[in-house]
């Protein structure tokens, strides 16, 4: 019976942090990453309207409630930030196979994020570090998937398929910069000081 006590422990440990409900909100929004997908692959664009706004809710409520129920965590703010680039990369690359990003933003906001955890620590178990480039991207992101799906679902054309894919390499030359500066960052910190 004492061996069940330590897993219990951390059965119960698991559940209160992990299975938070903050956690669930950004598990519920990892759900709808391939529905992204599939909504823009296949030009359902109200569906993939409705796919996004709910991801876009959840993203908004997972960080206050885990704030307002003290259950923020390390581990949590990794698996947000992991599900919003997994959501987002899902739309984009979606979104290129209709020509209209480039292919290339996908696989550099995957690149983008390892980069982002790897010299933020999280393997040494310290939190992400964003860099405020980094922080606008992210927005930049989601905006540049939810412009085609609100223009596609109302039929209506603010910024044309050309306007869009520009925008999308403009995005590219955004997150170089951005990895740039975190790898410029990272040298100067590991740098010894003179004093």
């Amino acid at each position: 019976m004492s061996r069940l006590k330590p897993s219990l422990g951390l059965i119960q440990i698991i559940t209160q942090n992990f299975l938070s409900a903050a956690n669930t909100l950004t598990v519920v929004r990892l759900a709808l990453a391939p529905a992204i997908l599939w909504a823009i692959v296949e030009q359902r664009y109200f569906v993939g309207l409705f796919v996004f706004t709910i991801a876009v809710i959840t993203d908004v409520m997972d960080g206050r409630l885990a704030r307002r129920q003290g259950t923020e965590s390390k581990l949590g703010g990794l698996l947000d930030h992991a599900t919003d680039c997994i959501f987002v990369v899902c739309g984009l690359f979606a979104l290129s196979r209709h020509a209209i990003v480039p292919l290339a933003l996908s696989a550099l906001v995957a690149v983008a994020f390892i980069q982002y955890m790897l010299d933020s620590g999280v393997l040494k178990k310290k939190g992400l570090v964003p860099n405020k480039i980094g922080r606008w991207n992210g927005i930049a992101y989601f905006v540049l998937v939810a412009v085609p799906l609100v223009q596609n679902s109302f039929n209506f054309q603010l910024f044309n398929d050309h306007q869009i894919y520009v925008a999308g390499w403009a995005m590219c030359a955004m997150t170089a910069v951005s990895m740039l500066d975190r790898v410029s960052l990272f040298f100067r910190k590991s740098r010894p000081r003179q004093d």
